[in-house]
């Protein structure tokens, strides 16, 4: 099928499963605005059609294609609640994992405790099998190796004691009552735990009188409370016992809890997805990525593809920063170690560094963070309070050390790279470069097809640097830019770093998970440290106000989410290989060859398959690339300078001529219009 050479705006749409209204001519684009509009008012369950026609003036097929609205499955996790959104969610899982700890030992008497913490989704516990010996032969028994079976023992005898509504009792007791406790039950771990405690009284919360656990709370008031079938045991892990790998092994079980079946049961749909959509499998499968043991754990290698989108990525943040009026800095990747000592990270994160290296008798320490050789370019001039705001962008990267327990494809690594930036201002101006922050970061993270977040202000913490004046001008500039933007958020009082308050952002992926990216903290700390200073209009000497900020937090964790978020289907902008060429005999390879290369040159990623398969595996092998648009390229294209559109969704779309769908192409990747949304799948229809 050919349309005198006007390239069909479905093409892309179909490609990429997005709305094109840059493809409507004008004379028709308010129709599609108006369909678009519909859309985007979230009516529940609709299914909107694309809409297709042609403009009597341009004879141009043009349609606007629509993405179909949420399933029922896609809508109940975005209404899953959370352990900041709902206390009594939080609540139900802290008592949920102290039941289980009860029944652990009861099912296993040898069995030890140590924490167990809520988490995002549910609850952990830690627990210590020690080795025992055979009362009838004294024979040594290894320590228990936890089983699924042991899981299912172990839920049976939660819900006994969940149906016994023991009461949940509150206590308060001195550090040597406590101790006693603790020592009459053997129970080691506990008593390092209660020698963590620095704060009195000590609080104990005990289920009934038949078990109790030092614990701040908060928990329900009786294990009937607890909604039987809205909990499930997950799996059991190994830890070790304050993440030291000198200390006891512990087996970890993970759970899950939430107020109702049918919570559960969303939950249990969204963590299948996400097994599909886990980056470790598709960076592989798609050749994006890799982590090469025998270069050591947590160290990341780009391959080539993987490397353009990091690239593209890179690109675009950058050009993004400088029209934001940011300078774009590059720092050293190790430094002296004395300059660790002075801004605090060598007291502070020790643990957390590599160890040092000497050189020429000097000790040099790889860098955990950017900001301290920011402070250093900050203080190399003289600085007026009329230079201010300087805003310093630099995509760095540091080197923190993970114990090899910890480390998760790109989620967790031991070396990444930060999309750092650090804005030293007035105090005056704080408030207005946090719009700006915020303002860049919402638009940066929606060209990635993130548009839904939950945002954290977090305070004063009991620990801290700075004054009661500076830590109040800073909070209140802080929820003064959030305010004037209409943003919504929560407040985590006590929750700021101990060197000034922040803004944290969770953006929420395609199956309802939230992660933590982008962050925006005030420091009082460093500027003090490093004395620095600017002249003051009166000529005194002042402190400037220093404001960290991340947008991705780093680009190796983004790039993981971002690939699960799109469950591998990268946007057009971003996909390594736009276009592939599929000839169909040799004869046409030239052919084929001159079209890449001219597309290549205007910017686009356009490739030629081999072409020594037969097309229909070609065709297979693209689309499991997750390649958007193939060309079939026989002697008559050639013949008639076009190319036969295939997208990897919507099949056979028609032919067109070379430049007409290259210009479409190149358009669409320069504005990257598909970009809306992301994760739906495209539903089509075009009439003609």
């Amino acid at each position: 099928m050919k349309f005198g050479g006007h390239v069909m705006a479905s093409i892309l749409a179909a490609a990429c499963g997005r709305s094109v209204l840059a493809f409507v001519p004008s004379s028709s684009r308010l129709v599609a605005n108006q369909l678009n509009s519909a859309t985007s008012k979230g009516v529940s369950g609709a299914r909107f059609q694309s809409l297709a026609a042609f403009s009597n003036a341009s004879t141009r097929l043009f349609s606007a294609v629509v993405e179909k609205d949420f399933t029922a499955a896609e809508e109940e996790q975005e209404d899953l609640p959370t352990n900041e959104s709902d206390i009594d969610l939080l609540k139900l899982r802290h008592t949920s994992a102290h039941v289980m700890a009860m029944a652990v030992q009861q099912t296993f008497p040898e069995a030890q405790v140590t924490i167990g913490p809520w988490i995002d989704n549910g609850f952990y516990y830690d627990f210590y099998f020690p080795e025992t010996t055979d009362e009838e032969t004294g024979e040594v028994v290894p320590s228990r190796k936890l089983t699924d079976a042991d899981l299912t023992l172990v839920k049976k005898a939660m819900d006994k004691i969940i149906s016994k509504d023991y009461p949940i009792i509150r206590e308060e007791v001195s550090r040597e009552e406590a101790r006693k406790r603790i020592e009459a039950i053997g129970e080691p771990f506990k008593l390092e735990i209660l020698d963590s405690i620095k704060t009195e009284p000590i609080t104990i919360y005990s289920i009934g009188e038949e078990w109790w656990d030092l614990c701040a709370g908060p928990h329900v008031e009786s294990t009937g409370q607890l909604p039987k079938k809205a909990i499930a045991l997950q799996s059991v892990a190994g830890a070790y016992w304050r993440g030291d790998e000198k200390r006891e092994m512990l087996q970890r079980i993970y759970a899950t809890a939430w107020k109702d079946p049918q919570q559960l049961k969303t939950y249990k749909k969204r963590m299948e997805e996400a097994k599909k959509r886990d980056h470790r499998l598709l960076g592989k499968k798609l050749d994006l990525f890799s982590i090469q043991e025998d270069a050591g754990g947590g160290l990341v290698f780009w391959h080539p593809k993987g490397s353009t989108v990091r690239r593209k990525i890179e690109d675009f943040w950058k050009a993004e920063h400088i029209a934001k009026g940011y300078d774009i800095v590059y720092t050293p990747h190790i430094a002296n170690l004395d300059l660790w000592k002075t801004s605090g990270h060598f007291d502070f994160y020790r643990e957390g560094m590599f160890d040092q290296m000497d050189v020429e008798n000097e000790v040099y320490q790889i860098k955990p963070m950017n900001c301290p050789f920011h402070c250093l370019m900050y203080k190399d001039s003289i600085r007026s309070y009329r230079d201010l705001p300087f805003r310093w962008g630099e995509l760095g990267t540091v080197y923190r050390y993970e114990r090899s327990g910890t480390l998760h494809g790109l989620m967790r690594v031991r070396g990444f790279t930060q999309d750092d930036a650090h804005i030293f201002c007035l105090p005056e101006q704080l408030q207005s470069e946090i719009v700006d922050v915020l303002k860049l970061t919402e638009a940066i993270l929606t060209r990635f097809g993130f548009n839904k977040y939950e945002l954290m202000v977090s305070t004063r913490p009991d620990k801290s640097v700075g004054s009661d004046q500076i830590w109040e001008d800073a909070t209140a500039a802080l929820v003064g830019a959030l305010d004037e933007l209409g943003w919504k958020y929560g407040t985590d009082e006590g929750g700021g770093a101990f060197y000034g308050p922040k803004i944290d952002l969770k953006i929420k992926d395609a199956i309802g998970r939230t992660w933590q990216c982008s962050t925006v903290q005030c420091d009082f700390n460093l500027p003090e440290r490093f004395d620095l200073e600017y002249a003051s209009a009166e000529g005194t000497k002042e402190r400037p106000i220093m404001v960290h900020r991340a947008i991705f937090g780093s680009l190796e964790r983004f790039f993981g989410i971002l690939i699960e978020n799109c469950a591998g289907e990268l946007p057009f902008w971003l996909t390594p290989t736009q276009m592939r060429l599929l000839p169909v005999t040799d004869s046409v390879k030239d052919y084929c060859n001159e079209v890449a290369a001219k597309a290549n040159k205007m910017g686009l990623r356009v490739e030629v398959d081999r072409g020594n398969e037969r097309l229909a595996k070609q065709i297979r092998n693209a689309e499991q690339g997750r390649i958007p648009v193939m060309a079939v390229v026989g002697v008559k294209e050639m013949e008639e300078g076009t190319l036969a559109v295939r997208s990897r969704k919507a099949g056979d779309l028609g032919s067109f001529s070379v430049d007409d769908l290259l210009s479409e192409l190149k358009r669409c990747d320069d504005a990257a219009e598909e970009m809306t949304k992301m994760g739906n799948v495209l539903e089509k229809e075009a009439e003609e």
